[in-house]
């Protein structure tokens, strides 16, 4: 009996998922535990699991489509039992041989028949024809062109002599002929994919096709992109966003890390990194400034003594912020290893949805991928982000004298109904005093 595969639950009060990209073809084998489908949520994406060895025999949803927690979206057969079925389907009796009719009526009605090793290829065949085919009349040719619609010269070989008969293998359905879209038969493919495929196959593309040779791709957008999108066009509506900017000279923590980076790595297996330091100077604003800390909850202003800090992270589905839980008793090292971990997993696609929820506080690093400075958006319900952008050596004043120091745009974003542009300033330098000092940080100053 085909084992059912379902959604699973991916998050509380996830009802909903959208279908990704499916790992494995339609007929091939598979281990137990191995990745079959990626099930994408407004949240994360998580991978479904195969329940055992065997082979995935139908896909009821393809990628793109929408499938509710609980629904079947495939079947899979055990190992064993896709064999069994190509044996049993050889074993019918001759005047059922034309016949299209489902694989599982095929199964129950050949168990008690012998096997004739002159049939075995046309059952081979017709145990490959997709079960919606009308069934042909009983005592037919062995497979009548209209069964097979996209190989009809495949009929002759059905009568192979006994002499040289086939050894009956499960194969996957037959692939139709691929057009010059990669996706177009493949089982993730999505259906506006497939369709213009086939419709570049067919000879019939669009005029500004013909005429220009130019070529548009359609991809829906994952859910865990529209959330993206539908927080940031929240927070820009329901919010009274204002940045506020700053600079900081990296030179103390920048000369930290170098005498300190292989006795680092090798005490905790972790390299020490700009990231937990902004960390560690950010909960110690916060403590002086908690405003900024706080969420505005309708009429109310709800203000927190944790700190969990989100950093936004760039994952192979977009832009996504887990959160460091309680930082404030976060040590540098645990901060480290917990955002590696992150980022990692991120790429990945592998983080879970519980841990990009909640989150008191974000710091988004633009100036991993160069960006010089930039105005990041509050993630709603927060009331601040912290924006930190690429070192540049820039000469500064120094005592009177023009030096060259790494230095950093920093940028604060907030929201004005809660937070003012003096605790909003005040913030920013207190973070900006500890990062230049980092002896404040251990200090707690």
């Amino acid at each position: 009996m085909p084992l059912e595969l379902k959604v699973p639950q991916v998050g509380e009060s996830i009802t909903e998922v959208q279908i990704g990209a499916w790992l494995v073809r339609v007929g091939e084998p598979v281990k137990k535990d191995a990745p079959l489908v990626e099930i994408e949520s407004d949240k994360a994406t998580v991978e479904l699991p195969a329940p055992a060895d065997g082979t995935v025999s139908k896909v009821l949803k393809q990628r793109g489509d929408m499938a509710r927690v609980g629904e079947v979206i495939a079947y899979m057969e055990a190992d064993g039992a896709a064999t069994g079925a190509a044996v049993l389907s050889a074993a019918a009796p001759t005047a059922d041989a034309g016949e299209s009719r489902p694989a599982e009526e095929r199964l129950s009605a050949s168990t008690a028949t012998p096997a004739k090793p002159q049939a075995e290829a046309q059952r081979e065949v017709a145990a490959t024809a997709p079960s919606e085919e009308t069934p042909a009349p009983p005592k037919q040719a062995p497979v009548a062109p209209k069964a097979v619609p996209a190989a009809p010269r495949e009929a002759p070989k059905a009568a192979a002599p006994a002499s040289a008969p086939q050894r009956p293998t499960a194969r996957p359905a037959p692939m139709q002929p691929r057009s010059r879209v990669s996706e177009v038969e493949m089982p993730g493919a999505h259906p506006s994919t497939r369709a213009r495929g086939h419709e570049r196959a067919d000879g019939a593309p669009s005029a500004s096709q013909d005429e220009a040779g130019r070529e548009e791709e359609v991809v829906p957008m994952s859910l865990l992109r529209r959330r993206i999108a539908e927080r940031l066009v929240e927070a820009q509506q329901t919010a009274a966003l204002l940045t506020t900017f700053n600079e900081i000279d990296m030179s103390a923590v920048m000369q930290l890390r170098t005498d300190n980076r292989e006795q680092f790595l090798a005490e905790y297996g972790a390299k020490l990194g700009f990231m937990s330091f902004f960390v560690k100077a950010v909960v110690q604003a916060l403590k002086q400034v908690p405003v900024v800390n706080a969420e505005v909850r309708g009429t109310d202003i709800v203000y927190r003594n944790y700190f969990d800090i989100g950093i936004a992270v760039g994952g192979g589905k977009g832009l996504v912020v887990p959160v460091l839980r309680n930082a404030e008793r976060m040590s540098f090292a645990e901060i480290e290893r917990a955002i590696a971990d992150f980022s990692d997993r991120a790429q990945k696609n592998q983080l879970k949805p519980e841990e990009l929820q909640g989150g008191t506080f974000t710091i988004s690093n633009g100036g991993v991928y160069g960006s010089l400075l930039s105005t990041p958006i509050v993630n709603p319900p927060q009331s601040a982000i912290l924006g930190l952008h690429a070192i540049q050596e820039r000469p500064v004043a120094r005592a009177g004298q023009v030096v060259i120091r790494p230095m950093m745009y920093v940028a604060l974003t907030y929201d004005h109904r809660v937070v003012d542009g003096r605790e909003a300033v005040t913030f920013l330098k207190k973070v900006k005093e500890h990062v230049e000092e980092p002896a404040r940080i251990l200090l707690e100053l």
